[in-house]
């Protein structure tokens, strides 16, 4: 359209008076929380944008739940896989599917024959800085119970299995992409997101992947939900590990010769005692034994024997002194000729705050203060493991957890739900923090 021509301005006047009578219809929504303010005016438009996507969220969240993705599922995983790759293709990203390698793929007890794929895209900018977004498909949940509790939306709550933890997550980060690309969004240098399918089982397809982007990227966002009690973002996850404690001895008859066995439950036993010891409680580091078997039948020597432990940690270095303590103390055995052995699964390292994320929290603090909320930047854990600290292993940049929305019930069997009112600020932080980072408007966190 020719800009001089008086008819071409007519038509941009009214478009710009529909566009300022839908942000006073979003401003006053009724999904609106109220503590709600009008952002400041250059944002006003991102903010509108933001309440409007709502809709289409909560369909993409319907079409996420109604697919059944257990961790184990690999039927469930590439199909929801699809779904996802296709919307980003739409996008317009540069779509391809990664599986891992043979020699890539960290085996542990629970780890299935063939973990889901991730979904990995890239979108080109205009800028320099590289962002990451990172969610997760798969849910712990056994194909079946969709039909016992399929998704619903009642009053504030969205309800399906799987929806907080962490296909909200999932939702989040695909709206969040259609949203940077309706807005003409385009100051980073690349967008990168990454969808895998093996996170509730401790990721061990795309832990190197997640290391080797977040090595790659400047800034790392993580889509874990935050808190229906609490509005945060997360600097510091917990590390996962399991210790298993072998014992191998000598069968013999209990009653009739019990002098020609070893027993190894009485080694056990000892090993037990002299591993005890090793939490330490004002690092973060615990360890705690937990399970444990021996025996074949009554009157029979035990031949064998095995315990495990679980172990929580908040420094990465931990997780090898620990090791190198386990090896040491194992050595003292009670009953000469028995054999211990013990191993240590690195289930998942623990995300550590660093002052970079400080900073990138600050700004999202600041955000949320602009739109009168209030916002906690949490630099303690307060649970389980998630992606986002293989992303933070081999970086520097900032690595911020929990930008999805507002959940209640992950890994239960009956009410997990999401919050439809977060939808709106959820998505605004999430655009504004990609935005102000891209053009360099985060002071310090380079």
């Amino acid at each position: 359209m020719n800009p001089m021509n008086p008819c071409g301005r007519n038509i941009h006047r009214r478009a710009a008076l529909l566009g300022l009578s839908l942000l006073a219809a979003a401003w006053l929504s009724p999904a609106a929380r109220a503590d709600t303010v009008a952002p400041p005016a250059a944002q006003a438009p991102l903010w509108a944008a933001a309440g409007q996507e709502q809709p289409a969220l909560l369909e993409t969240l319907r079409a996420l739940v109604n697919i059944e993705s257990g961790s184990s599922d690999r039927e469930g995983l590439d199909q929801i896989s699809e779904l996802i790759a296709g919307r980003l293709r739409e996008l317009g990203g540069e779509v391809n599917f990664i599986e891992a390698a043979p020699a890539d793929l960290y085996r542990m007890e629970d780890t299935p024959p063939r973990p889901g794929r991730m979904v990995h895209a890239v979108f080109k900018g205009s800028g320099q800085r590289r962002i990451l977004l990172i969610a997760h498909m798969d849910t712990v949940y056994p194909r079946g119970m969709l039909a016992q509790q399929p998704y619903r939306v009642e009053g504030n709550r969205a309800y399906g299995l799987g929806i907080a933890d962490d296909k909200q997550g999932v939702a989040t980060v695909l709206h969040t992409v259609a949203l940077l690309k309706r807005l003409g969004v385009q100051s980073y240098g690349q967008l990168t997101v990454l969808i895998n399918g093996d996170e509730e089982i401790s990721s061990p397809a795309s832990r190197k992947t997640l290391a080797r982007l977040g090595r790659e990227h400047d800034l790392v966002l993580s889509y874990e939900a935050t808190r229906v009690g609490g509005d945060k973002l997360s600097l510091a996850t917990s590390g996962i590990a399991m210790a298993s404690l072998k014992v191998v001895g000598r069968a013999s008859h209990a009653g009739g010769a019990p002098e020609a066995g070893i027993n190894a439950l009485y080694e056990l036993s000892h090993q037990l005692l002299q591993l005890r010891d090793l939490s330490v409680p004002e690092r973060g580091l615990k360890v705690n034994w937990t399970l444990a078997k021996a025996g074949v039948v009554r009157n029979m020597i035990p031949p064998e024997a095995s315990a495990q432990a679980d172990v929580r940690l908040l420094r990465v270095s931990d997780l090898q002194a620990l090791d190198s303590q386990l090896q040491s103390r194992i050595q003292r055995h009670l009953l000469p000729g028995s054999e211990v052995s013990v191993t240590l699964e690195n289930r998942r390292p623990p995300l550590e705050p660093s002052d970079a994320a400080r900073r990138v929290g600050a700004h999202a603090q600041q955000i949320y203060r602009e739109i009168g909320h209030t916002l906690q930047i949490d630099d303690r854990p307060e649970g389980g493991g998630t992606d986002a600290a293989f992303a933070a292993l081999e970086t520097r940049a900032p690595v911020l957890e929990r930008l999805g929305l507002q959940g209640f019930g992950a890994h239960s069997d009956k009410a997990e739900y999401v919050l439809l009112d977060s939808i709106q600020p959820r998505l605004y932080l999430g655009l504004r923090l990609i935005g102000d980072f891209a053009a360099g408007r985060v002071a310090g966190a380079d």
